[in-house]
């Protein structure tokens, strides 16, 4: 049998892309590793199956050639009862071989998912600007259950099957081993179609598993409110049908392939097996005439050859299958290891108590061209290069102070804040919390430190409740109430149908502008960061709203250190100072008199909007 394995596992297979590669059947052997007990009790279950399948044979052996000469009406009995305890037992080990294989199966998958889940989060955000989202989700659905299907197929299929095969050929040696070498000559007929086809299939495989994550992609941007709103203003929907049908034929189409290549393989292994059947039949029943064997044991290496052919022909199936199916787990992998620039120093520590003093020194920063970020995306050809956009920035920001950054649109205000929370590290200088550089703290402790009210803050398709918690888990009724209240937000949750278990929508949608930003202010107010930074928070607010979102702000940013992105200038004029950056670098920076003295930039900006406030 280890000549059979090597034959449909072979290493010139191994060297080609689209078969199982070694070093990935050697990866997922590492997952399966912890669970190295419930295999034992597996192949054990096989193994008694495999050696229980061969009872009814041998009993209709006896029948045959002693029971029914004999006249023994009692052994009859008992040949009988046999078979009837052969196939209880063979049910009772099959469902603890089913137990063992789907707690297996299903576990890996478990570890398996979670960690790329894990995994997938703690990338860099220049993975999800570069990444489409229906192509992600497909990865971690629809590939990790291919991945699933392709181990719990080797376990429930390749492994038992061998198993039988082995326990067959030397069940069969022992009765007739001219006719079990007749068997065996026939192998290679198995074995060949299923390389050649099983190449071909893991070819279409992987084209329909890019097929569908595209498919998934459209269905997932366009089925957002934001995408289902763009497509009814423009009047779109016979384009975008147009598209998906498109999509969706390609991907019958590989299916329709797929379903032809499979029938036609299991119709060749049928006809070999047939082939085979047929020749231990002819060959043995000429033996029987020749009085060589006797007709039981001709009728038992009937029942046994059908034994070895079924096995087979499941086994170069199931490594069609199996070949198939391990494409998910490459592209599993693949996402898995994406490299992750943003992870702790070994000796990194915790921020204790902050007290939220910001530092830059000479920082500069370069956004990395798109083939130098991680991404589900093809980069060649479309290498955009890096791009600068801060130059040898310093400053320090004291606890508890007020800073504003103002200035045009890319001039590199929001990167600052961004580089505060290390969702990028600089590409040069020292960005540091409390005297400490950001990349010598704990990632969760940074963002800890920090928390963000954005221009237009994220809410779960969930609770108002559940979307308050995202900001301390274990908050209670009354500190939510507390929240809410100081964020200007109380009486809006109370009128809502269900109040606090009101579902918001997809992002919000059911809140306006204003509710939706009160409502992240006592999220942040939760988190009781030392640091916030403010993005635009006010920027399309109506004046009324605007209002409501200040006095909530007045409470967020008491005693806490804050960052405020702003191009409305009327919101900040209280700032304690005031940041004008432009090209990258500070342009200016003192209070609104100073600046307003000074007559620079930042002067003639506020005249033009005292001029014309819209």
């Amino acid at each position: 049998m280890q000549v059979l394995h090597r034959m449909m596992y072979s290493d010139e297979d191994a060297r080609r892309r689209q078969s199982v590669d070694r070093s990935l059947v050697r990866r997922v052997g590492t997952y399966a590793r912890p669970y190295r007990t419930m295999l034992i009790g597996f192949i054990t279950t096989i193994v008694l199956e495999s050696a229980l399948a061969l009872a009814p044979p041998f009993i209709f052996k006896a029948i045959v050639d002693d029971v029914l000469p004999g006249h023994d009406r009692v052994g009859l009995a008992w040949a009988a009862g046999g078979i009837v305890a052969a196939a209880l037992a063979a049910a009772g080990l099959a469902l603890v071989e089913r137990y063992w294989s789907s707690r297996i199966g299903e576990g890996l998958i478990y570890d398996l998912r979670t960690e790329l889940f894990d995994h997938v989060q703690r990338l860099p955000l220049s993975f999800f600007t570069r990444s489409q989202t229906g192509a992600l989700v497909s990865r971690l659905n629809n590939d990790v259950i291919g991945a699933q299907r392709a181990f719990t197929g080797t376990l429930g299929t390749v492994v038992p099957n061998i198993i039988t095969v082995a326990v067959t050929l030397v069940a069969m040696a022992r009765l007739e081993w001219r006719l079990t070498i007749l068997s065996v000559i026939l192998l290679p007929a198995f074995i060949l179609p299923a390389k050649r086809i099983g190449r071909r299939l893991a070819d279409i495989t992987r084209d329909g598993m890019q097929e569908n994550a595209e498919m998934n992609n459209i269905m997932t941007e366009r089925f957002g409110v934001s995408g289902a709103l763009l497509v009814k203003t423009y009047g779109s929907e016979p384009t975008e049908l147009a598209g998906f049908s498109r999509r969706a034929a390609r991907v019958r189409d590989i299916g329709v392939r797929s379903a032809m290549l499979t029938r036609t393989f299991m119709s060749v292994m049928g006809l070999v097996g047939a082939v085979g059947t047929a020749a231990v039949y002819w060959l043995g029943g000429s033996r029987v005439i020749d009085g060589a064997i006797t007709l039981g044991t001709l009728t038992a290496l009937a029942a046994l050859v059908v034994r070895i052919y079924e096995p087979l022909t499941s086994l170069t199936n199931a490594r069609v299958d199996v070949m198939s199916a391990f494409v998910s787990f490459d592209r599993v992998f693949e996402l898995l290891d994406t490299p992750n620039p943003l992870t702790d120093r070994p000796d990194a520590i915790a921020l204790a108590e902050a007290r939220g003093r910001i530092e830059f020194e000479k920082v500069s920063f370069a956004y990395p061209g798109d083939t130098a970020v991680a991404s589900l995306e093809p980069t060649e050809g479309t290498d955009a290069g890096e791009r600068t956009v801060l130059d040898a920035v310093s400053f320090r920001v004291e606890p508890g102070r007020m800073v504003a950054l103002v200035g045009p649109s890319g001039a590199g205000k929001s990167t600052i804040a961004s580089l505060v929370m290390r969702l990028y590290d600089a590409t040069s200088g020292r960005v540091l919390l409390d005297g400490h550089d950001v990349r010598d703290l704990r990632l969760d402790s940074v963002r800890a430190t920090v928390g963000v009210v954005a221009q237009d803050p994220h809410m779960f398709h969930t609770t108002v409740r559940e979307n308050l918690r995202y900001g301390r888990l274990d908050a209670t009724d009354e500190q939510l109430r507390d929240a809410c209240r100081a964020a200007q937000v109380l009486d809006v949750i109370d009128r809502l149908p269900a109040g606090f278990d009101t579902v918001v929508g997809e992002r919000g949608y059911r809140l306006s502008g204003g509710e939706k930003q009160r409502l992240a202010i006592a999220r942040l107010l939760l988190k009781d960061p030392a640091v916030v930074v403010l993005d635009e928070a006010t920027s399309h607010l109506d004046g009324e709203n605007e209002q409501l979102v200040q006095a909530a702000l007045a409470t967020a940013l008491s005693g806490r250190t804050s960052l405020v992105i702003a191009h409305r200038l009327s919101t900040i004029v209280d700032a304690d100072e005031i940041m004008v950056i432009e090209g990258g670098r500070i342009a200016e920076r003192g209070t609104h008199s100073e600046l307003l003295a000074r007559g620079g930039a930042y002067a003639d900006s506020y005249r033009t909007l005292l001029r014309d406030p819209a």
